[in-house]
C-alpha cells in the first residue's frame, strides 16, 4: 500500500524550495505543475481547489468525472482520488489546511455535516461566473491573509473557509460522472458514516460505542473479512486503521481544545485505563499524551 501524500508532499510539489506549509496554505498554481497525473491514494489533509483552467478526469470512491475549467472541488482524508490530466494547460486556486487546523467549532459543525466533505456527498460543482469571480476574491484574500502577521489570522482563514463552503452550497453539482457504486464501495460509505457518527464526543459521560473491527461488522451484519477487504479496496486502509486514526484525530483535539484530564479522554475513548491509552496514543504519534499536549501549548 502506497503511503499517505502529505500536505508537505503537496507543499514541495507546488512550491520548489524547502519551506514548510503549516497547517494552512494556498496557492495559485499555474501550467504544468498541477496538469500532472495523481495516483489512486490517500492524502493525509483536506484540499479544496477552485479550476479556472484544466481538463482531466477526477476519479474518486464510486465516480468519475471530466473536468474542464471553471470546477470548485473538495477533498478530505477519508477519500482516495487519481487526477489524469488531458492537457498540459492548467490554472487554479488551492487551498490545503491538516487536522490541526480544524478547530472543535468547525470539526462539530459546518466541516462535519457539509456535504462538500462527507463521504457519499456533492464534491465536484460547476460555478457560474458570478460564484467564479466571488470565490476567485475569497482565494486572493486568503492568499494575502496567509502572509500576514495577525494574531487571530487563522480564525480568519477559518472564516474564510466557512464562507466558501457556504457559497458552494449554492452551486448545482457537477452531473457528467458515471461509474455505478460497487458492494465495497456502500460497505465503505456505510462503516465511514458510522465510525464518524460517534464524534464529536461533547460531554465526559458520552463513552464511544464501537471500538473495533468485530463490533462495527457487527453492527453492518457482515463478517469481519468482509468489512476489511472492502474499505483496502476503496480506501487502502483496514478496519482497525481507519477506527486508530479517527480515535488519534478525537484524541488530539480533546487534548488541545478541552480541559479533560487525559485519564478521562482515555475513557470516553474506550479505554478503562489511562495506561492504555497512553501507549496506544504513543505508539500512533510518537509522544504519550501529556507531551503532546505540552508541546502543543508551546507552539501555540
Amino acid at each position: 500500500m502506497a503511503s499517505k501524500e502529505t500536505v508537505a508532499d503537496f507543499h514541495h510539489r507546488l512550491i520548489n524550495d524547502n519551506s514548510e506549509p503549516g497547517k494552512f496554505n494556498v496557492y495559485l498554481s499555474e501550467g504544468y505543475c498541477d496538469a500532472v497525473p495523481l495516483t489512486h491514494n490517500r492524502r493525509d489533509l483536506y484540499k479544496i481547489s477552485l479550476v479556472l483552467k484544466g481538463n482531466g478526469i477526477l476519479s474518486y470512491a464510486d465516480r468519475t468525472f471530466h473536468i474542464e475549467d471553471n470546477i470548485i472541488a473538495f477533498f478530505n482524508p477519508m477519500i482516495p482520488y487519481t487526477w489524469e490530466p488531458l492537457t498540459d494547460a492548467h490554472m487554479a486556486y488551492s487551498c490545503l489546511f491538516t487536522e490541526e487546523f480544524v478547530n472543535q467549532n468547525m470539526k462539530s459543525g459546518t466541516l462535519s455535516e457539509s456535504p462538500l466533505f462527507k463521504v457519499c456527498g456533492n464534491h465536484i460543482l460547476q460555478p457560474d461566473e458570478k460564484s467564479i469571480d466571488f470565490l476567485k476574491s475569497l482565494f486572493e484574500q486568503m492568499k494575502e491573509e496567509v502572509q500576514s502577521s495577525h494574531i487571530n489570522k487563522y480564525d480568519l482563514l477559518r472564516s474564510y473557509v466557512q464562507i466558501i463552503m457556504h457559497e458552494a452550497l449554492k452551486i448545482k453539482p457537477v452531473d457528467n460522472h458515471h461509474k455505478e457504486a460497487t458492494p465495497s464501495v456502500r460497505i465503505s460509505e456505510l462503516f465511514l458514516k458510522l465510525l464518524e457518527r460517534q464524534f464529536p464526543i461533547p460531554s465526559l459521560h458520552h463513552i464511544i460505542h464501537f471500538k473495533n473491527a468485530n463490533e462495527f461488522a457487527g453492527q453492518l451484519a457482515i463478517h469481519t473479512n468482509h468489512l476489511n477487504r472492502a474499505l483496502k479496496e476503496t480506501t487502502g486502509n483496514t478496519t482497525n486503521e481507519h477506527i486508530a486514526q479517527r480515535i488519534i484525530k478525537e484524541a488530539k483535539a480533546l487534548l488541545l481544545h478541552s480541559n479533560w484530564g487525559i485519564g478521562e479522554i482515555g475513557y470516553c475513548l474506550g479505554f478503562e485505563h489511562a495506561s492504555n491509552f497512553n501507549i496506544f496514543f504513543k505508539k500512533h504519534t510518537g509522544l504519550p499524551p501529556s507531551q503532546f499536549k505540552k508541546l502543543q501549548a508551546s507552539i501555540l
